[in-house]
């Protein structure tokens, strides 16, 4: 018989959370806008080495 333990941080339902914020946000805005919006966040976001 397994034990079960509670988890810490469960990936699914962040991924699930991070899609229904996403959805929401984009659900208003027009193609040219979501456009636009996903270059600002690559961006912004990119990871930058440190050399």
């Amino acid at each position: 018989m397994r034990t079960k333990t509670k988890k810490e941080f469960d990936a699914v339902k962040f991924a699930r959370e991070q899609k229904d914020r996403l959805s929401a946000k984009l659900v208003k805005m027009t193609k040219e806008e979501i456009v636009a919006y996903f270059k600002k966040v690559r961006i912004e976001s990119r990871i930058k080495p440190n050399a």
